[in-house]
């Protein structure tokens, strides 16, 4: 895989972001996280969520027709 094709890179970026996702509900269900564990994956989760935008804001710029 090559790391400069930026649509792989969010494809990624996605998977990662639908584990923790995953995650989070799973330890939700389960009652098993504390609530910092839970804070630290949910921002791990939403810094994923920044990083995939600005990606894909440079792989589909915003052009205005």
């Amino acid at each position: 895989m090559n790391d400069d094709d930026p649509r792989q890179v969010v494809e990624l970026l996605k998977a990662e972001h639908r584990r923790l996702d995953d995650e989070i509900n799973g330890l939700i269900e389960l009652g098993a996280a504390d609530q910092l564990e839970l804070a630290r994956l949910k921002k791990r989760k939403l810094l994923l969520k920044d990083e995939i935008q600005v990606l894909s804001d440079r792989i589909i710029p915003d052009i205005i027709a």
